[in-house]
């Protein structure tokens, strides 16, 4: 029999991302949910999304003695599966495993969507993060940001930067630094990363606006020049490289993350059971290898800050499309 996307977290070749959590007591909080449970990640297996939920689904059963599946349902963006846990039974049982533009971006780059973040879905927990990083090419001669304002002040508009594509978090993240900066930069849009930093090591383009993982082995073989990270704190992985904010950009805070979050109507005792369970495993010894590979940083953030989070954000990123002009076209 073929396997389909509820029985991939039973192949050997996934299962290895996961940790293993088979001697964890079976001991959940009271009002975590009694029957079978689905985590939907709305893309294809093998990414960070998928590894999270596949991470979450072994802790989950471990520890609760309920039966754990990963549906790995792709397609329309993620929209698909988002769309299948807003109609799901609002009983803790269907959970939707998403990264934050969905929810933060979509809703106002993207016209049909289906539903309403604050309407549809109960924030649960913001679980994890990955840094973001703003790369110059070698060839550039820009080593800082005070360097970029300067060399694009002097020839506004001959300065690009490429992102992995419109209406992504970084694109929006160097957006929002060029509305700050008052500085005429040229966007370079890609379908994911592999040609926007082929292009940014031939000279094609100037900056890099990317993630951590992709970004780490060009900074440490000295083929691209990190000059700032978007988020709010330095990373151990690159201790030397200032934030934006200490670049003279106080306040700004752009930092991928990926959240949890259940149907509207589902209880507020069992949200947090399943948010507090989350917390559990996401900070078990095991699970630390697992996410860092990913470059992932444990939060867990609680429902309510978790929920505040959702709208801060997606306004801030309204404002920045709106301004911008941006459009998803």
């Amino acid at each position: 029999m073929m396997p389909t996307r509820r029985h991939a977290l039973a192949l050997p070749g996934l299962l290895l991302a996961a940790p293993a959590f088979a001697q964890a007591p079976a001991s959940p909080p009271a009002d975590f949910p009694r029957k079978p449970l689905t985590l939907i990640a709305p893309f294809t297996p093998g990414g960070p999304i998928d590894i999270l939920a596949r991470t979450l689904a072994q802790g989950f059963q471990a520890r609760s003695g309920q039966t754990a599946a990963v549906d790995n349902r792709a397609g329309g963006a993620g929209n698909i599966g988002i769309d299948l846990v807003r109609r799901a039974a609002p009983d803790g049982t269907t959970m939707l495993v998403i990264p934050a533009g969905n929810l933060t971006i979509n809703p106002t780059l993207l016209r049909g969507l289906t539903f309403d973040v604050e309407r549809d879905f109960a924030p649960v927990s913001m679980m994890a993060t990955t840094p973001n990083i703003i790369l110059a090419s070698t060839q550039s001669g820009i080593r800082s940001v005070a360097d970029l304002i300067a060399k694009a002040k002097a020839n506004p508009g001959a300065v690009t930067y490429g992102s992995p594509g419109v209406g992504s978090q970084l694109h929006l993240a160097m957006e929002l630094l060029r509305s700050r900066a008052d500085i005429d930069i040229q966007h370079v849009p890609y379908r994911g990363t592999t040609q926007a930093v082929a292009d940014l090591l031939n000279g094609q383009t100037q900056l890099l606006a990317s993630n951590l993982p992709v970004a780490l082995p060009l900074v440490r073989d000295g083929r691209a020049v990190p000059i700032a990270l978007t988020t709010a704190i330095r990373t151990p992985a690159l201790p030397d490289v200032p934030t934006l904010a200490e670049s003279g950009f106080p306040g700004m805070d752009v930092t991928s993350w990926y959240g949890l979050l259940v149907p509207r109507a589902t209880p507020a005792p069992v949200v947090q059971a399943i948010s507090e369970l989350t917390e559990t495993v996401l900070r078990a010894p095991e699970t630390a290898p697992v996410l860092a590979a990913q470059g992932m940083d444990v939060v867990c953030e609680a429902p309510a800050p978790f929920a505040e989070r959702l709208k801060r954000e997606t306004a801030m990123w309204a404002r920045v499309i709106r301004e911008r002009g941006i459009t998803a076209d």
